[in-house]
């Protein structure tokens, strides 16, 4: 079997090797077996079910939420000469008809619907007369009302189990924390399938918070250097979103806006622009995003602070997908609380808004980090950086340190004394010594730990736990209210064996963004090849009717700029270069890099 999904990885897609943990998960679902995977944006999770759709009889049905998304899959699947088509609203009844013949005649390897579609009694009745090789369920959090994008369509989907036990199924997202995780298992009746949670670190992404101060003054500084390059700007309300991008065309950038208050027509239009690289920038609301595959999104930048740190983690994951050097900016600012909590108290659901509160008190958090912002932000997800990362504003500058081994010594103690069952909040009223009724009430007040940090600020210690939580010595439990509980690591801190260093508060000065250039495409002495190879590309795609990421890569193209192959056999090492792509395209690219050379001798 390995030599086998080996042989497929390279010829059909044009990689060399797996990524973890992708080919045990791919052994597994060819053998039969339910998988949930957890892999980054950009980490490979489609392999995971593609490559099995190919080595198992029958179809696979993949369940994906949106129209551009399936579009984009397939568009890369066919262009491996892959048999894979989709099923959805934009067809007519004669291209559906089509599809449903490529079903019933077992033309196919892939077919990708939406869980809508999938769950109509006559579309299951069809599919139980066939033979299917497994059904992928993509973007599997939108079935957790933990998840940062609930959908209730999703929900109906854990009676596939029930239904067809016979067919592995394999459920997969980029962002599910803890809870969220459990959560899916339960809905989706997975209960005996093997767990694979790849990590969630981007280390190919910067990530950067600065104050909010004129924003558009910051925001036309970090794109100045940047006009070449694909970006999306993410605000929280339609009129931001149509405020900034006027202001950005004003501006001279290639700018448009994306939101559901658009005309259909009008957002396919900027869609479309944007993946076939006609538009280099989106201004959007969350509306925009989940449905993009494009692979060379240089950065993200939140011109407003997000409502999750979910919802964060899946917007700046939408940079670098290639892997390519990438950058996530994000403006922060007080009323931008404000403005997500209104959003979020704008709902009759009273459970829904008590858990978006509590993620968005996270979100705040992670924005006013003074510890490395990738340690904090895996650590949400439950995914331990033993060091620093290097690469994120807290890394690169800073904040002055200070040893609170004490301190955090008090803060562990409080939060063991009052049983791990209570926020940070009411821990802090019980170390400062609150004299409030819920603290009596509860006798708190006769514990060996009240009052014993009242030498700090309410404030002090607000900062102080924050960064406990950041470095993993205190986890939270949002299904109980935010209450604080004790990770393995803090045994050693309080018996005096670690030593725990913190920063300090920076002082409140609004800094303008420091622009820290690391294009990730084609810089240096490769840079003039890599234009031209991008330009071959644009021609192909567009006479394609494809987006250009569906013919190479901005990887690829980089990989073929700095080696230069002279011939077929050298251009089929390079990474995305499949069998099929090299009798497709192999000669246009071989005559650009020769014609490149011959101008350079």
């Amino acid at each position: 079997m390995t030599d086998t999904i080996q042989h497929t990885l390279k010829t059909i897609f044009g990689f060399h090797e797996f990524r973890s943990p992708q080919q045990e998960v791919i052994e597994r679902v060819c053998d039969g077996e339910d998988v949930f995977l957890v892999m980054p944006t950009g980490g490979g999770k489609s392999l995971c079910y593609q490559i099995p759709a190919l080595h198992r009889k029958g179809v696979a049905i993949v369940v994906s939420p949106l129209i551009a998304l399936m579009k984009d899959q397939v568009d890369a699947l066919v262009a491996n000469g892959v048999k894979a088509t989709f099923l959805n609203s934009s067809l007519s009844s004669a291209e559906v008809g089509r599809v449903f013949q490529q079903l019933d005649t077992g033309k196919l390897d892939l077919l990708y619907v939406a869980p809508e579609r999938l769950m109509m009694p006559e579309f299951l009745e069809r599919l139980a007369s066939l033979e299917l090789a497994l059904f992928a369920i993509d973007e599997a959090h939108c079935i957790s009302q933990w998840g940062h994008d609930f959908r209730p369509e999703y929900t109906q989907l854990g009676r596939l189990r029930q239904q067809f036990r016979n067919v592995p199924i394999v459920a997969m997202t980029a962002t599910a924390d803890p809870e969220t995780r459990k959560d899916i298992l339960r809905q989706l009746g997975l209960a005996d399938a093997k767990v694979f949670v790849a990590g969630f670190d981007r280390p190919n992404i910067t990530y950067t918070v600065i104050p909010k101060h004129k924003p558009l003054v910051q925001l036309g500084s970090f794109l100045s250097g940047r006009k070449d390059e694909a970006g999306i700007v993410y605000a929280l309300s339609r009129k931001r979103v149509e405020q900034v991008a006027e202001k950005l065309c004003a501006s001279g950038f290639s700018a448009a806006a994306y939101h559901a208050g658009l005309p259909d027509a009008e957002r396919k239009r900027v869609q479309d622009a944007f993946r076939c690289d006609d538009l280099r920038i989106v201004v959007a609301t969350v509306a925009f995003g989940m449905g993009i595959d494009k692979p060379n999104v240089r950065y993200v930048v939140h011109y407003d602070m997000p409502k999750s740190v979910e919802s964060y983690y899946q917007e700046t994951g939408r940079a670098g997908r290639d892997g390519l050097p990438s950058e996530a900016l994000m403006l922060f600012g007080m009323g931008d609380v404000m403005t997500a909590r209104s959003l979020i108290e704008n709902s009759d659901n009273a459970e829904r808004v008590r858990i978006e509160l509590q993620k968005l008190n996270a979100m705040v958090a992670y924005a006013e980090a003074l510890t490395c912002r990738r340690r904090a932000l895996l650590n949400y997800f439950g995914d331990q950086l033993e060091n620093e990362c290097g690469n994120c504003d807290v890394c690169t500058d800073p904040p002055q340190r200070f040893d609170a081994s004490e301190q955090a010594k008090k803060a562990l103690s409080c939060v063991y004394r009052v049983g791990e069952r209570f926020g940070a909040r009411h821990v802090i009223d019980v170390l400062r010594g609150a004299k409030g009724q819920r603290v009596a009430e509860l006798q708190h007040n006769q514990l060996s730990t009240y009052g014993i940090g009242a030498d700090l600020s309410a404030v002090e210690w607000e900062n102080i736990f924050r960064q406990l939580i950041h470095l993993g010595y205190l986890v939270q439990d949002f299904t109980r209210y935010g209450a604080l509980g004790l990770s393995p690591a803090a045994r050693p801190v309080l018996k005096g064996e670690t030593k725990v260093i913190l920063g300090l508060p920076r002082a409140a000065v609004l800094k303008e963004e420091k622009s820290r250039r690391k294009s990730g495409a084609g810089d240096g002495a490769h840079r003039a090849l890599f234009d031209d190879l991008r330009a071959v590309r644009k021609q192909i795609a567009d006479a394609a009717g494809v987006p250009p990421f569906v013919v190479f890569s901005d990887a690829t193209l980089l990989e073929m700029s700095k080696v230069r192959p002279g011939d077929q056999s050298e251009l089929l090492s390079i990474t995305g270069v499949g069998e099929h792509k090299l009798r497709k395209y192999g000669a246009e690219f071989l005559a650009a890099i020769s014609k490149y050379m011959y101008s350079q001798s």
